[in-house]
C-alpha cells in the first residue's frame, strides 16, 4: 500500500511518516500543497492523509483536484479543527475520512487501511486463488492452512499480485505500490522479494514468471 502524507508541521509529519513504514506502508511525505499537487501527477497513491491547512495550495483544493482527476486515490483529512461542521465541509469537498487532531496513530493506521479497502474495483475482504488466502484486514495469509509468516513488503508484494486476480503484475508496478519513492528503479527488490515469497509458499509454486510482463499468482 502505498500513502502520501501531506502534513506542513515537519515534526508531526516526519513522526506519522515513519510510524506508518514501521507498520509496512510505503508513504511519500510532502509539506505543503504544491509539492503534493507535483506528486500526485506522476505516483498513483492508495491513500493521501492530507492536512487542511496547508501553505501554497490549501488542503481543500488538493482535495478538489484529486476527487476530479479520478485517480482512485482515497482522502483522509487530517487537520486541527475537528468541528462537525468542519467535517462536514471536508466530506462535502470530497474526503473519504476526516480525523482530528490530536489523534490515536493505532486509529489512523486502521482508518488509513480500512480506506485503502475500499479500492474502484470491488474485491471480497478475504482473497482467494487456489489453496492460498489472504486477509488484508487482519494482516494474515495461509496456503493449505498454514499460516504463512510474511514480511511486510512481502505481504505487500503478495497483496499486490492477488488483487491482480491471475493478471500479470509488472515489477514496476509491484516497485510503485509496495515501495515509496525512495526506491531506486533499478534495484534487485522486486526479485528479491519474489524469491523469498516463492520459498515461503512452497510446493506446487504459484507464482510465476511472465516473461516481459511481470508476475502472476495462479496455477501454472
Amino acid at each position: 500500500m502505498r500513502v502520501l502524507v501531506v502534513e506542513d508541521f515537519e515534526i508531526l509529519a516526519q513522526t506519522v511518516a515513519n510510524g506508518l513504514r514501521r507498520e509496512g506502508l510505503a508513504v511519500d511525505l510532502v509539506l505543503d500543497g504544491v509539492e503534493a499537487l507535483e506528486r500526485l501527477a506522476v505516483n498513483r497513491y492508495d491513500v493521501v492523509v492530507l492536512d487542511r491547512d496547508l501553505p501554497g495550495v490549501s488542503g481543500d483544493d488538493v482535495c478538489r483536484h484529486i476527487v476530479k482527476g479520478q485517480s482512485g486515490s482515497r482522502v483522509l483529512m487530517l487537520t486541527a479543527s475537528g468541528g462537525v461542521r468542519d467535517r462536514i465541509e471536508g466530506l462535502g469537498i470530497g474526503a473519504d475520512d476526516y480525523l482530528g487532531k490530536p489523534f490515536d496513530f493505532d486509529e489512523l493506521v486502521a482508518r488509513i487501511r480500512a480506506l485503502a479497502r475500499r479500492p474502484t474495483t470491488i474485491l471480497p475482504p478475504v482473497l482467494t486463488i487456489g489453496d492460498l488466502t489472504l486477509d488484508p484486514a487482519r494482516r494474515t495469509a495461509d496456503r493449505g492452512g498454514h499460516r504463512l509468516d510474511l514480511s511486510p513488503r512481502e505481504f505487500g508484494v503478495l497483496e499486490c499480485l492477488m488483487e491482480a486476480g491471475g493478471r500479470p503484475v509488472s515489477a514496476e508496478t509491484l516497485l510503485d505500490r509496495v515501495w515509496d519513492e525512495a526506491a531506486d528503479p533499478f534495484t534487485t527488490a522486486v526479485k528479491t522479494a519474489i524469491r523469498r515469497l516463492r520459498a515461503r509458499l512452497g510446493d506446487p509454486p504459484i507464482i510465476h514468471t511472465v516473461r516481459e510482463a511481470g508476475y502472476r499468482v495462479g496455477p501454472a
